[in-house]
């Protein structure tokens, strides 16, 4: 039976039109969300073999994942010098491409996800991606997790403003692309899903699962064309837990572990402050900030390598139990330095893969006080820094379930899951109360993003006043002059004034509505607008709860 291509392709141009005008509700929805995963595959394979090629090229070095070992036989000033480099192209970079200098990672994609409708920066997005690529093959002492999260992001963002994609259709497109570019980066497609709703999305909706585990899929299947199915670490066979015994000694772990995560959350956010007054002071021009840092982390690798870059290779040394006591506890000292260094220098990358490293040399530390005080009824100390591995990073990411299953998946040990849990519970449990939740959660509260409290509190800040003010020539609209014996109260918001900053002065003074002005350039008198009547503002937050909820529970 003969082909009629134009019937074909006349049918094929109404699917796209389809698609543009209406979204994927009338097409196959989850066609899309496997496109969207072998992009996002791609592009978290291309960003890690990227690493991969420049760092063989800046260090000489053959195999990158023995680059610690291989940069104690490099002369200092190489050590020293290539993350000054890295840097300083960093810095140039990210100033000339952004409006801010800073690198876009997890933090702004969970951002989009509650604020902007699934959507986050592109070109910023595509900018922080090559500028994290060049801070990790350089020096810098980040994770790969960060850009490629963002860099997912921006495909599913692409996509998005193609099919003119509403809010929950485009956060569902963002958390398959998340899911994917996570399964991809950690051969993990489980995990990968999971960090999608639970970090990302924030919730566990029915509708959302079926596509995201379908693009996490195809982003696996990425991976293991390339790298085969191989776990990241490799375990020694002979873990052996004595549960009832041993328990209790996991529990104090969980504390440890989450006292360590907040340590070094709270020593970047003390960084990053310190170095923004340091600028501020010295007047450094923000292109060079990078490069300062970089400086500071050649310093600290001449006498420990390990630092550099992702740092796989020490984390496997902590999970075979190769290094001494003394030796992960300093390693784990100045690992979380040179994490802070870098985020203090705005230099990009992200902190899941600092996070295993600190929870497993934290973990080996423990094991090995604890096997050493009660060896009778102690396992090996390597058990112990796989479940501080899980806790560690579980607190900082705030996702005890898809970190519980990401180390799972990247050493292949279901057989502990017991020991892990316990201690990943215990750790996020205690770190969740001592920050807001989670290391992006904070950030983003850093940044007067209240996403931490929920959905109550950052949908506030979703609706502008000039959004939903009522203008002067509104048929209902107040009268002008109450609202300038307002004004002269000093009661007035300004049209980019959120409800989030309205709410409190409708508490306070009990007005109905209340002035939203704006002031002229050269002009001291501000310019009535209109104004944000109380009711018109409950009536927007009580939609955006009921659409959320509705989203939540679908």
């Amino acid at each position: 039976m003969a082909i009629d291509f134009g019937k074909f392709r006349y049918r094929l141009r109404r699917t796209w039109v389809l698609l543009r005008r209406q979204g994927p509700s009338q097409v196959q929805f989850w066609f899309i969300a496997l496109l969207i995963g072998v992009a996002a595959g791609f592009a978290a394979l291309t960003f890690r073999k990227g690493i991969d090629l420049l760092q063989t090229r800046l260090y000489g070095v053959e195999d990158p994942h023995r680059l610690h070992s291989y940069a104690e036989t490099l002369a200092w000033y190489w050590v020293l010098l290539i993350p000054v480099a890295g840097g300083l192209v960093v810095g140039v970079l990210l100033n000339v491409m952004t409006r801010d200098g800073r690198a876009r990672s997890v933090a702004d994609v969970i951002e989009g996800a509650a604020l902007h409708e699934g959507r986050v920066e592109k070109k910023e997005g595509i900018v922080s991606a090559l500028a994290s690529l060049i801070t990790l093959s350089s020096g810098g002492s980040t994770g790969r997790e960060g850009p490629v999260v963002h860099m997912a992001g921006v495909i599913s963002t692409w996509i998005s403003d193609r099919i003119n994609a509403n809010g929950i259709t485009g956060r569902d497109l963002l958390g398959c692309a998340v899911a994917a570019a996570v399964s991809a980066s950690f051969n993990a497609p489980i995990a990968g899903s999971l960090f999608a709703l639970e970090v990302v999305l924030r919730h566990f909706a029915v509708h959302a699962f079926a596509p995201i585990a379908i693009a996490a899929v195809a982003g696996t299947v990425i991976n293991r064309l390339e790298f085969g199915d191989v776990t990241e670490f490799t375990l020694l066979q002979d873990d052996q837990l004595d549960f009832y015994v041993e328990l209790p000694a996991f529990l104090l772990l969980g504390v440890v572990c989450g006292l360590v995560a907040v340590v070094l959350m709270r020593s970047i956010f003390w960084a990053e402050g310190a170095a923004d007054k340091v600028q501020a002071i010295t007047r450094m021009p923000r292109w060079l900030r990078p490069a300062v840092a970089g400086l500071g982390l050649g310093a600290m690798a001449i006498g420990f390598p390990h630092i550099i870059g992702v740092g796989y290779e020490t984390t496997s040394a902590a999970l075979t139990g190769s290094l001494l006591l003394h030796e992960a506890v300093v390693f784990a000292m100045v690992k979380a330095a040179a994490v802070a260094l870098t985020m203090a220098g705005r230099m990009g990358g992200g902190v899941f893969s600092p996070s295993l490293m600190m929870g497993a040399l934290t973990g080996l530390a423990f094991g090995l006080v604890a096997t050493g005080v009660f060896p009778d009824v102690s396992g090996a100390e390597t058990l112990y820094a796989l479940a501080g591995m899980g806790a560690v990073a579980a607190a900082v990411l705030g996702a005890p379930i898809s970190t519980t299953l990401i180390v799972f998946e990247m050493t292949g040990d279901w057989q502990t899951g017991l020991a892990v849990m316990v201690a990943v519970s215990i750790s996020t449990a205690l770190a969740s109360r001592l920050v807001d939740r989670s290391f992006f959660l904070t950030q983003l509260e850093r940044r007067g993003k209240r996403l931490a409290a929920g959905p109550q509190a950052y949908l506030l800040s979703v609706y502008s006043a000039a959004a939903l003010m009522r203008r002067t020539d509104h048929p209902r609209a107040a009268s002008q002059e109450a609202c300038r014996e307002m004004i002269g109260q000093g009661v007035m918001v300004g049209p980019t004034a959120t409800l989030y900053d309205a709410m409190p002065i409708f508490d306070r003074w009990g007005y109905s509505y209340i002035p939203v002005v704006a002031r002229d350039a050269g002009s001291n008198s501000p310019q009535l607008l209109g104004a944000l009547f109380h009711v018109d503002a409950l009536k927007a937050y009580s939609r955006a709860l009921a659409d959320t909820a509705a989203e939540e529970h679908s």
